[in-house]
């Protein structure tokens, strides 16, 4: 048996060593300015011009659907909605520099990775709307998204939970000896979250090809990041861990593009986890229950309006002779016209037969689920006034 030594690496000293906060700089990788200039052209990573177009349109998409949805929240046609506006380039870029076979784990604000992997306007609003054409069938709220053939794993709400998961996963990713890897966003203020902390360590201990993406933006709903914790930012918690770590820019497309596809090299490489932390920002409320105004100023969000990651990309692509804006205009309209069939469309889906909510979690459902089924279904019988969507298909 090996003897061990946790002293080995450990150097002495004979006076009193205070660490203090700061003593390790993180720098933040940039490569496009706030008005799309490139800071360092040797530094920037080769990107084509179909790739480039893709992420654009991508993130103008996104910012379009969120607009609709938002609105179609405040008429009642969907119960809640998470909005990523100004955070797009971390989601979407990120997510361009992954394989397809790569393993997608998401908080609830990464429709941009998901559009870009191709998931359709259609099946978007058939989740939202809950209506039996929805995977989950009608099981989750809106914006909890899933697909097995776009290696897209499904939301589940609490905070945090995918961070362990994805070390687990990406534990037998390695196994498997395939190269592919998952990559697991989440915000800063799922950070505080215990689950990051045992994520974090056992993808450090146990080895495993997995990129913890945090988006700093700013918020946990209404909580400033300085008064969520003291260190600096998140980034200083991967070096803590032993894992190897990079702070990026979330605004620009860029250097989230060149930052992760360096994390997954390294990540495959050498069987380990990498964490990207991207300095981005909400510009949108934390969701459609929320109203910043509440905790921000006006003024602070227009700080970040110049910022913004669509506009900042737009004119790299347009130095680069890539932006043709009547093309751009179209292909927004087209966009605009799809989204609103697709809200239309869906609505008229009926939703799922209530019978089928204990169906899927047990091979055969058990007693007590069948009892409590019976009795959802005389509750909604007596009170159907306050079901019109399920009353109807109750037998």
């Amino acid at each position: 048996m090996q003897d061990r030594n946790h002293l080995s690496d450990v150097q002495p000293t004979n006076s009193v060593c205070l660490i203090e906060n700061g003593l390790i700089e993180i720098p933040m990788l940039q490569l496009l300015d706030e008005n799309g200039h490139e800071t360092n052209k040797e530094q920037s990573p080769e990107i084509d011009e179909a790739t480039a177009k893709r992420i654009a349109a991508t993130m103008q998409y996104i910012r379009l659907l969120d607009e609709r949805m938002v609105g179609a929240q405040r008429q009642g046609r969907i119960s809640f909605y998470l909005a990523c506006t100004g955070e797009e380039a971390s989601t979407v870029a990120s997510a361009a520099a992954l394989s397809s076979d790569d393993m997608i784990m998401s908080q609830y604000r990464e429709q941009g990775a998901l559009a870009y992997r191709g998931y359709t306007t259609e099946q978007f609003m058939n989740q939202m709307f809950s209506n039996e054409l929805d995977p989950n069938k009608g099981r989750q709220m809106p914006i909890h998204y899933g697909d097995k053939a776009l290696n897209f794993m499904t939301i589940s709400s609490p905070l945090g939970t995918q961070i362990p998961q994805a070390a687990g996963y990406a534990y037998g990713q390695k196994m498997s000896g395939k190269p592919a890897l998952t990559i697991c966003y989440f915000g800063e203020g799922a950070a505080s979250e215990g689950d990051f902390h045992a994520g974090v360590n056992m993808a450090a201990v146990l080895n495993c090809p997995v990129i913890f993406f945090c988006r700093n933006n700013g918020y946990a709903i209404s909580t400033p990041v300085e008064e969520q914790f003291k260190g600096d930012g998140i980034a200083s918690r991967g070096i803590g861990y032993g894992v190897k770590t990079i702070r990026v820019d979330g605004n620009d497309v860029l250097a989230v593009f060149a930052a992760t596809k360096k994390a997954r090299e390294v990540a495959l490489a050498h069987n380990c986890p990498v964490l990207i932390e991207a300095m981005t920002y909400r510009l949108a409320a934390h969701s459609t229950s929320d109203d910043p105004s509440g905790y921000r100023s006006k003024s602070e969000e227009e700080k970040w309006h110049a910022k913004d990651p669509v506009e900042r990309f737009n004119k790299w692509l347009d130095s680069k002779g890539w932006f043709d804006k009547t093309a751009t205009d179209a292909y927004l309209e087209k966009s605009r016209a799809e989204i609103l069939a697709a809200v239309k469309k869906a609505e008229k889906v009926p939703v799922a037969s209530i019978d089928e909510i204990v169906e899927d979690v047990y091979d055969t459902p058990p007693w007590h689920l069948k009892k409590q089924l019976v009795e959802l279904k005389a509750h909604i019988a007596k009170y159907p006034e306050h079901y019109p969507k399920t009353s109807g298909s109750v037998k």
